[in-house]
């Protein structure tokens, strides 16, 4: 009884290794689901290839993914988030507002150098601000920073 390995089951793992980074959320895991798509898509292309050969071409091609990723790739993606924030970094700041906040609604200052990598945040502030108006930051809400004139 031979073992065969069509271009079907690579593309199905592949698309379940794609899905369950959903779970793990780290995209590490989607390089060897995509790496294994395309092997079955190679096999559509080579049906006789041997299990050996899929199986190096599977980790040649999820090695290489996964380093271009995390060397070339991730690097330049830019993280929006504010998480794990340094609320010391921030109280002090002096900035200039670019958007004014209008009814409860958030405005936004720009620093004349990047804070904690932006160097445009959104603000809150119970003064009575204007475009240029000079501001500091007093306190940290959320993802936002409450402020007042300077």
């Amino acid at each position: 009884m031979d073992f065969v390995i069509l271009y079907w089951h690579w593309i199905v793992f592949g698309i379940i290794l794609v899905l369950s980074e959903i779970f793990v959320a780290t995209f590490f895991v989607l390089w060897f689901g995509v790496a294994a798509i395309v092997v079955g898509l190679l096999m559509l292309l080579i049906p006789t290839m041997p299990f050996a050969a899929q199986s190096v071409l599977w980790a040649i091609v999820s090695t290489a993914l996964t380093v271009v990723w995390f060397k070339w790739l991730k690097p330049i993606a830019p993280d929006k988030t504010k998480a794990g924030l340094s609320r010391e970094a921030l109280l002090g700041q002096i900035g200039q507002v670019i958007k004014v906040p209008i009814d409860g609604n958030r405005g936004t200052v720009r620093f004349p150098a990047p804070v904690l990598g932006n160097d445009e945040w959104v603000i809150l502030s119970n003064d009575i601000l204007h475009i240029g108006d000079r501001v500091t930051v007093q306190e940290l809400s959320g993802n936002s920073l409450i402020v007042s004139k300077v």
